[in-house]
């Protein structure tokens, strides 16, 4: 079984729409919609509309539904997106769900993704985590596989020019890779996280308690990663509208801060052994000889 799950914050419909239709097309068994609306209140019945016309324009889509194919949709609390996503993961984690896809709602892909997913997860069951290649609306790339980020990745993005940080900034977005391969990349981005379910239960869901947005992402894949492959995999190709909330709001900007604040007090700051071994592992296999500075 696969399932996935989507988490919204005063979405429309119409805003959700292609992702909503990529699952819808993929071999997903549930889609859940986790829904941390304040003022909108009408994707509920927008979904139940959305779903009725599907089944009337795809008899395929009623034939899955008799074999327990669903749309569940979950009005919550607003806990962050991890805490949002864990809502669907434990619901999936009750029905034994295999696999489970957590994908941003400015998202979209075609329906051969998730099967060439799911083929190789199956066939590698050291691998926990997969994120396709990713590309803008205009099929530029993304680069949204990394590697584990010191203060000066993340500060310096933010607040140097690109001119005094571009070598370094390539390095940690792995560009030396040629992000033509794949690669065992200790940071995925989570606007695409294809996952086994039995790894998160050993290593846990997302951290909702120490992460509400924006790290929550770095700190599962490097969990996943101590024990498991957490592949970067360029052979499938999902498109991301990739919105920068928080380079447009001054709140979701303090929000950003405040959570990659929290990660680097878990993890260190200056000082992160771990860090360092991990990215020099990665540097060492993908890079050319000569770049192995942490």
């Amino acid at each position: 079984m696969t399932t996935a799950s989507v988490v919204t914050y005063d979405h429309h419909l119409l805003e959700i729409e292609p992702v909503l239709r990529s699952l819808i097309d993929s071999p997903i068994d549930v889609i859940y919609i986790i829904d941390h609306s304040e003022h909108m209140i009408d994707l509920e019945r927008e979904l139940k509309e959305y779903e009725a016309y599907s089944i009337a324009k795809n008899p395929e889509l009623k034939e899955r539904i008799r074999h327990g194919f669903k749309i569940e949709f979950v009005r919550h609390r607003n806990n962050g997106y991890g805490g949002g996503h864990n809502v669907a993961i434990r619901k999936a984690r009750q029905l034994g769900s295999e696999f489970h896809l957590v994908v941003n709602p400015d998202v979209w892909f075609g329906r051969e993704v998730v099967p060439v997913l799911q083929a190789y997860m199956t066939a590698y069951k050291d691998v926990a985590q997969m994120m396709p290649q990713i590309r803008f609306p205009n099929g530029d790339p993304q680069y949204l596989a990394k590697l584990l980020p010191a203060p000066r990745d993340i500060i310096g993005r933010l607040i140097m020019p690109k001119t005094t940080t571009s070598e370094r900034n390539n390095r940690y977005e792995l560009k030396p890779t040629g992000m033509n391969k794949i690669v065992n990349a200790p940071y995925l981005s989570g606007c695409f996280m294809f996952l086994r379910m039995s790894a998160m239960e050993e290593v846990g869901d997302f951290d909702e308690k120490h992460f509400f947005m924006y790290a929550e992402d770095i700190d599962l894949t490097r969990r996943l990663h101590r024990k498991w492959r957490t592949l970067y995999f360029p052979k499938v190709v999902v498109f991301h509208k990739f919105n920068r909330a928080s380079h447009r709001s001054i709140k979701l900007f303090l929000v950003h801060v405040w959570n990659i604040a929290k990660y680097f007090n878990r993890y260190g700051w200056l000082r992160d052994t771990e860090r360092d071994r991990i990215n020099n592992k990665v540097a060492k296999k993908y890079f050319a000889a000569q770049d192995h500075n942490p």
